[in-house]
C-alpha cells in the first residue's frame, strides 16, 4: 500500500472514531461530564506513555520539560483541549449530539477568523463569503434555538485555538497528548479523589461495563489521535480538511437517526446554510491548494 493510501486509510478511521464518539459517552451518563473527562486525562496518559515507552522517547519528553517557554504552550493547549472535550462530552450527554456537531462544522470557518484577528490574515473573497454565510447560519440557528448555540460556538473556539496552539508548538501527536494529559492529570486525580471520598463516584460501582468503558476511554482518546497523525505527514492539507467533515456528519446522523433529536424546519434550514458555507470554503480551498501547486511546478 503507497504512503498516500495509507494516509487516507489513518485519516478516515480516525475521523470515524471520533464520529461514533457519542456513543461512548452515552453509555457513559452515569459519570457526570467532569468525572468522564478525568478517567478519560488518566487513562490516556498511561496509554501514550505505554507509546512512548515503545517509540523510545522519553530522551525528547525530557528535553521538552525543561523549555519554559515551549511547557507554557503545552499548558495552553492541554486548557484548551480540556474545555472542549468537557464541552462535548456535556452536550451528548445532555441530548445535544446535533448541537456538538455543528461546532464541528463550523470549527473551519472560526479557524479563518482566528488567523485574520491573530495573525493578520488577508482572506480570499471566498473565504470571506464563506464566513459571511456562517454567520448567517448561526443567527438563524440562534432564533431556531431561543438562545445562542454555545456548545457549538464553546466546541469551535475551543478546538480552533487548541489546533492554533499546537501548530505553533510543532509537537509529535504523541508527545503532545502525552505533556497535555501531564499537565491535567493531578486536577483530574484529585477531583476523582473527591468523588471517592463523598461516595460520588460512578468507577466501580456503576457496573462492571461502565468501569470498563471509562478504562477504555484512554485508548479511545489516544488511538484516533495517533491514527490522524500518521495521516497529516502523508496527506495533502486539502486532502485532511475534506477528511475532517467525516466526524461531524457522523455526529449528526447520530443524533438525527438514532438520538431523535428535534430537527425542526428552521433548525435544517440552519445548518443547510453551514453546509453552503463549508461547500465554498472546501472548493475555495481545493483551489488554493491546486494553483499553489501549479505555480510550484512551474518554477521548478
Amino acid at each position: 500500500m503507497s504512503d498516500l493510501r495509507r494516509g487516507y486509510l489513518f485519516g478516515f478511521t480516525a475521523y470515524v472514531l471520533w464520529g461514533f464518539f457519542p456513543l461512548l459517552f452515552k453509555h457513559l451518563h452515569a459519570a457526570g461530564a467532569l468525572e468522564i473527562l478525568s478517567h478519560r486525562v488518566v487513562w490516556a496518559l498511561l496509554c501514550v506513555a505505554v507509546a512512548i515507552t515503545a517509540m523510545r522517547r522519553w530522551a525528547t519528553i525530557r528535553e521538552l520539560v525543561r523549555k519554559p517557554a515551549t511547557m507554557g504552550g503545552i499548558a495552553v493547549a492541554a486548557v484548551l483541549i480540556a474545555i472542549n472535550w468537557c464541552t462535548y462530552i456535556y452536550g451528548v450527554n445532555a441530548d445535544r449530539v446535533v448541537e456538538t456537531s455543528l461546532g464541528y462544522f463550523i470549527t473551519p470557518l472560526f479557524v479563518i477568523l482566528l488567523g485574520v484577528v491573530v495573525l493578520h490574515e488577508r482572506l480570499r473573497p471566498a473565504q470571506w463569503a464563506a464566513v459571511g454565510i456562517g454567520a448567517i447560519a448561526v443567527v438563524v440557528l440562534t432564533v431556531d434555538y431561543g438562545r445562542l448555540p454555545w456548545i457549538a460556538l464553546t466546541l469551535a473556539a475551543s478546538f480552533g485555538m487548541y489546533g492554533f496552539v499546537k501548530k505553533r508548538l510543532g509537537l509529535p501527536a504523541a508527545d503532545g497528548l502525552l505533556m497535555e494529559s501531564a499537565v491535567l492529570v493531578l486536577p483530574c486525580l484529585a477531583y476523582l479523589g473527591m468523588l471517592v471520598g463523598t461516595g460520588e463516584s460512578s468507577f466501580g460501582t456503576a457496573g462492571t461495563t461502565h468501569t470498563l468503558l471509562l478504562l477504555a476511554s484512554g485508548v479511545a482518546t489516544a488511538v484516533p489521535l495517533l491514527l490522524f497523525a500518521g495521516a497529516a505527514n502523508r496527506l495533502p492539507l486539502y486532502a485532511l480538511g475534506t477528511l475532517q467533515y467525516v466526524a461531524p456528519v457522523l455526529q449528526f446522523a447520530l443524533g438525527v437517526f438514532l438520538f431523535h433529536e428535534p430537527m425542526p424546519p428552521a433548525r435544517w434550514a440552519g445548518f443547510a446554510i453551514v453546509w453552503i458555507a463549508l461547500v465554498v470554503f472546501s472548493l475555495d480551498g481545493i483551489w488554493a491548494a491546486r494553483r499553489s501547486s501549479r505555480l510550484v511546478h512551474a518554477t521548478a
